[in-house]
């Protein structure tokens, strides 16, 4: 027996080996702006902690980058400390840069998985994204709750105008990354509705902010409710709470820019300096607050508190699972219906989704890893604002791309006189930032954060029941009503939260309910989580929307493979996962893979 059942284990382990080895080996293509402008100085590539000039901001030493680079192809860590020529004001360290070379035992390999290239300069969206990259900057201390149809935010509708004025076509035409756009005669534009949601289906319903960023559940003891935002760990508690930053923003000078290019560590003093000396918690109210939870949060945290509602709420699992342990009812040949006799823990339980929902995470980090350094190695926000405020100085050493640059400013100068504006100095077109020492130490094209999003809100897909709606409704048990995601039947009623503050976003204080025409479903809000974590890093202007959109669709791919090959490990048990994908279409994984 002991034999015969080492043989089972080694057959399905050559089984996943074989599922990965036999997927598709994909091509991996970069937008071509690395090589084009390398006579230029690389002025479209990452290149933080190199040497820049103080004139034009470029890299002063093309054979850094090339150098640079090298290390990168060389895929040695020790690489970066003795052939690479860094800046001497570099304190800050790359961050991983040869993740992208190991290797996994589960799911797709790490460089099995890949991203479309990144819009190149010259494209009319590239131009519109760095615009709402900017939008953002003018945008991040007005409430999240006037993201709105029947919202007056003038300052809001303002952004949306000049946004719209670019003429790029948001629906995704010509292998673009499609935004959610308005109806009727706002068709084709961007809404307060629509505007900076992403784009997968449900993210334009209900509230900007996912429910899973303000919600909680009811506790061990039972003294807290879901509408508390406080969310049960154990016997422990989260508060879904964030500091309260100060409306500072950063990097707005020549000066300061440069010496974060070059490496130097800005982030001393950080707390008093980003929320002054009194700390004040409040859910999320602004841009800056949900910068502020990006900048800190764990990367699988958010989905992690998802899990611990969802559990606590008791949502329904996948219809798939109704018939294994903790699953629905069981069926009885000539009888009703009862509840099994055995129940999920290990297997198909809590502790095996919770466990899943941050497990993926590693790999979708390796993953986007290797598409950062070796594939894209795409320069981030904040340095093509800076090619933009010195466009006419890179001319003047380098035609070529200097015309791009001029080009670009022109098709989004509308925004960059507002961004002048804020920084106090005209034609001052550097990207205000929300963190001393802006973006981190590696490229933008993809973001960890969207990738991780994809991977983890993919799980979760799996594991629940994505029709479910969140409802409030009586709890016969504890004589209680209370919110929860929940298979809709005919007496429930639509329920959504947002933050409770005023226009000027002060003195908030807890959550109030708002009223929701349609239901809010599990899957529209788990979209929503993955686009919100995403797009808070646009917020605070360490990345684009593209990197959101796709780096979101490789995590989701790193978490299918995954699951399919988990999926031959439960011989016993015939389920089948449906997964609604982020572009809608359903995914369906069998048990035998």
């Amino acid at each position: 027996m002991t034999n015969q059942r080492s043989q089972s284990a080694e057959s399905v382990r050559n089984s996943a080996a074989r599922m990965s080895a036999e997927r598709p080996r994909l091509q991996h293509l970069s937008n071509g702006d690395e090589e084009r402008y390398a006579s230029e100085h690389y002025p479209m590539s990452f290149s933080k902690g190199l040497e820049h000039c103080c004139d034009t901001g470029l890299v002063k030493t093309p054979e850094d980058f090339r150098a640079f680079r090298r290390a990168i192809d060389g895929g040695r860590v020790d690489a970066f400390s003795k052939d690479v020529n860094v800046s001497s004001d570099k304190e800050r360290k790359w961050e991983a840069p040869t993740a992208g070379y190991v290797y996994d035992l589960q799911g797709p390999d790490c460089q099995a998985v890949t991203m479309p290239p990144a819009p190149a300069l010259g494209s009319t969206e590239l131009a519109y994204e760095m615009a709402e990259v900017y939008e953002l900057a003018l945008l991040r201390d007005q409430p999240l709750s006037s993201f709105a149809e029947n919202s007056s935010n003038t300052v809001l509708q303002n952004s949306l105008d000049r946004l719209n004025a670019i003429g790029f076509d948001i629906s995704g035409a010509g292998g673009t990354r499609p935004r959610k756009g308005g109806t009727g005669c706002d068709a084709g534009n961007v809404t307060k509705q629509t505007a900076f949601r992403g784009s997968s289906p449900g993210v334009d319903q209900g509230p900007y902010l996912s429910q899973f960023l303000l919600l909680g559940n009811r506790s061990a003891a039972g003294d807290l409710n879901p509408e508390d935002g406080i969310v049960a760990y154990g016997a422990q508690r989260i508060d879904q709470r964030v500091p309260r930053a100060l409306s500072n923003d950063f990097m707005t000078t020549w000066k300061d820019w440069l010496d974060v290019q070059n490496g130097k560590n800005t982030q001393k003093c950080r707390e008093e300096a980003l929320f002054g000396k009194t700390i004040e918690r409040r859910f999320i109210c602004t841009p800056r607050d949900l910068a502020t939870y990006v900048h800190y949060d764990a990367l699988y945290q958010a989905y992690l508190n998802a899990c611990l509602i969802l559990l606590g709420m008791k949502a329904p699992t996948d219809p798939g699972f109704d018939h294994l342990s903790g699953g629905g009812k069981l069926s009885v040949r000539g009888g009703e219906p009862r509840e099994p006799e055995s129940g999920g823990f290990a297997l198909w339980g809590g502790p095996h989704i919770l466990t899943l929902v941050t497990e993926v995470a590693t790999r979708a980090l390796k993953a986007v890893r290797f598409q950062k350094f070796n594939v894209h190695c795409r320069l981030r926000p904040e340095v093509l604002a800076a090619r933009i405020h010195r466009c006419d100085e890179i001319a003047g050493k380098f035609p070529c791309v200097g015309t791009q640059l001029r080009d670009l400013r022109a098709r989004i100068s509308p925004t960059v006189e507002q961004i002048s504006q804020k920084n106090n100095e005209e034609g001052n077109a550097l990207l205000p930032m929300a963190f001393q020492e802006g973006s981190p130490m590696h490229p933008a094209y993809g973001a960890g954060h969207a990738t991780v999003a994809g991977a983890c809100v993919t799980i979760l897909k799996a594991f629940f029941d994505t029709s479910a709606v969140l409802v409030k409704r009586e709890q016969p048990a504890c004589d209680k009503t209370s919110v929860m995601f929940a298979r809709k039947i005919n007496e429930d009623k639509p329920v959504a939260f947002v933050a409770e503050c005023d226009a000027e976003c002060d003195s908030p204080s807890g959550l109030k309910p708002v009223e929701c025409s349609d239901f809010l479903t599990l899957e529209g809000e788990l979209n929503k989580l993955a686009a919100n974590i995403s797009i808070g890093r646009n917020m605070a202007g360490v990345h684009y929307f593209s990197d959101y959109y796709d780096s979101l669709r490789l995590g989701e791919a790193v978490a299918i493979g995954m699951l399919e090959e988990q999926a031959l490990c439960y011989p016993n048990d015939a389920f089948v996962f449906s997964i609604p994908t982020f572009d809608g279409a359903i995914r369906r994984i069998g048990a035998g893979g």
